[in-house]
């Protein structure tokens, strides 16, 4: 109950602050969940399940050119290629993943890298439908969706917060079921799990693919809500950054995700405007961190009993 408590108090304060944030920082915040539904589904494959990707950029981008390139070249309207966007994820990380998950360890973290970066050549070479390096605004017309103009300061952050609470809520079911449990098993001792008759490739397989969708669903959301899609989003930086996400807030916790996309975005933001060498400054932090938190802040406050009900 104190974790449901905690995670339905989030969401009414991310409700709440849609009415009292500036226009800046209300825009930011949209940004933020969406980028954090992203990050989730990375804390799905590395913090629960314990698989090490740097290809998430592919499922993050298969998501955002599936509902995007179906409302520039095909006129399809928000609402399916949004769906279309979302699967287009997990598609790609069925695929993918059928061939990754052949490896562990490092040869997975490289062989996921290898897919993402195969993905963004891909884009460049189809330049003349994709937009290559300069990529496309999404037509105003395709940004309509259940009479919402997504375009909009208001409905836009709505749809982001609709969009995070069904990704977080689904997460802590996810979390708390049996086949939770079956996720850390895999992370912990994975021969000790087959032994006990589960598929280590099956389940890793299915996780990849539910990582794709959260990915996919946050980059058919950002192309569509932000109004464009482009082939940086396929590029090395937006496979670490969910990495980055999870490591600040607490890999395998729930919430870890959104307090790393929060803190990470405004540690950028507010170094950028003090100096040309922002990522020296968030390196640094990320060195303090490791040093003096591993598992994150989130994760730090439950292994020292501060909160060991966190899931």
């Amino acid at each position: 109950m104190r974790a449901l408590s905690l995670h339905l108090a989030v969401l009414a304060l991310l409700l709440g602050l849609h009415f009292v944030l500036p226009a800046y920082h209300h825009a930011n915040l949209a940004r933020i969940m969406v980028l954090a539904v992203f990050a989730m589904g990375y804390n799905i494959a590395f913090g629960y399940t314990g698989l090490l990707s740097l290809g998430h950029a592919l499922l993050l981008s298969a998501g955002m050119f599936g509902a995007g390139l179906l409302i520039q070249h095909f006129g399809l309207t928000a609402a399916p290629a949004l769906l279309i966007g979302t699967l287009a994820g997990a598609a790609m990380a069925a695929v993918t993943g059928l061939l990754a998950l052949r490896t562990t360890g490092v040869s997975l973290m490289i062989v996921t890298l290898m897919f993402a970066q195969a993905g963004y050549l891909t884009l460049l070479y189809f330049g003349a439908v994709t937009g290559g390096d300069e990529g496309f605004p999404v037509p105003a017309a395709g940004r309509v969706a259940f009479g919402l103009n997504l375009a909009a300061e208001g409905p836009r952050y709505l749809v982001a917060l609709g969009l995070f609470a069904v990704a977080l809520m689904g997460n802590l079911a996810l979390v708390r079921s049996r086949f939770g449990r079956v996720m850390v098993a895999m992370r912990e001792n994975e021969e000790r799990s087959r032994m006990l008759g589960y598929n280590p490739f099956a389940v890793k397989l299915g996780l990849m693919a539910l990582s794709g969708l959260y990915a996919g669903a946050a980059g058919a959301f950002y192309g569509v809500m932000f109004g464009y899609v482009g082939a940086t989003f396929a590029t090395i930086p937006y496979s670490i950054l969910p990495l980055l996400y999870v490591l600040l807030g607490g890999a395998g916790v729930t919430l870890g995700p959104l307090l790393g996309a929060v803190l990470m975005f405004y540690l950028i933001d507010l170094a950028s405007s003090h100096t040309t060498v922002q990522l020296a400054v968030t390196g640094g932090a990320l060195l303090v961190l490791v040093l003096f938190a591993p598992k994150g802040i989130l994760g730090s406050l439950r292994e020292r009993g501060l909160a060991s009900w966190l899931p």
